[in-house]
């Protein structure tokens, strides 16, 4: 081993903070085992930092972006979609929204970039509007409430589900304009939704923010409209074909 692989090894030891391991370093190299027990702590701490941060995240179950229907639905734009799985928008602090009518693929396509995301060491938190919107509005207390709007805040992606399948009040809508503000430039989010922006004052009624809001969400953002049919009652008619035939066939 030369002297700067020595060096730059001693340094992996320093910054991992195994003091006792830098305070023998002579020893160890001389022993042959300080590399291997640095790759070891490394690889650990990298597995158990993926374990957290997949825990963390709250992406659930989805279906894989490979097993994807790419065929199936009548307007979708791929290559963007691709281009968000290379995660330069999270480098850029730049958003993404989904647009289109329920049952399109709009989630999993979300779960997918935020799984991808945590895959290559970013951090990602994926909710529903509804449910951040619920928790938000519960909170009384001024000092608990911006805890929880930091928990919100922090991570590098945040995936913000289903805008639009509920009615909110004004302190809902305020809530999540103070949300996206405070992401602005600053951290990546994705919205998925099922309704038109100039549809917005429908879900935030009488809300003065939504206009503020939506330039803040937009700016700097790929917007994705998704057409189609429900991709549930397609597999729900596949599955009811095939039992018919498995019957056919069973008969004598």
């Amino acid at each position: 081993m030369t002297s700067h692989d020595q060096s730059d090894a001693l340094n992996r030891a320093a910054r991992l903070h195994l003091h006792g391991l830098v305070a023998h370093w002579q020893d160890a190299l001389e022993g042959g085992w300080a590399l291997t027990l640095l790759d070891w702590e490394e690889n650990e701490r990298a597995r158990r930092s993926l374990e957290r941060r997949l825990k963390d995240a709250r992406i659930g179950r989805f279906k894989p972006l490979c097993d994807f229907d790419w065929s199936f639905p009548t307007r979708c734009d791929r290559q963007s979609i691709e281009a968000l799985m290379r995660l330069d928008f999270i480098r850029d602090a730049a958003n993404a929204v989904f647009i289109g009518p329920n049952e399109v693929g709009k989630s999993t396509l979300a779960r997918n970039i935020a799984h991808h995301a945590v895959l290559n060491g970013h951090t990602a938190l994926f909710t529903s509007a509804g449910q951040l919107l619920g928790e938000l509005a519960a909170i009384d207390s001024a000092s608990a409430l911006r805890r929880r709007l930091a928990h919100y805040i922090a991570p590098a992606l945040l995936v913000i589900d289903e805008v639009g399948y509920l009615s909110y009040t004004n302190r809902h809508a305020d809530l999540l304009f103070e949300l996206i503000s405070r992401r602005y430039e600053a951290k990546s989010t994705i919205v998925t939704t099922n309704r038109n922006f100039a549809d917005w004052h429908e879900v935030f009624p009488n809300a003065a923010c939504v206009v503020s809001m939506v330039d803040r969400l937009v700016h700097n953002a790929e917007v994705i409209a998704i057409e189609g049919q429900s991709y549930r009652l397609k597999e729900a008619t596949e599955r009811s074909e095939l039992r018919t035939e498995q019957r056919r066939a069973q008969r004598p």
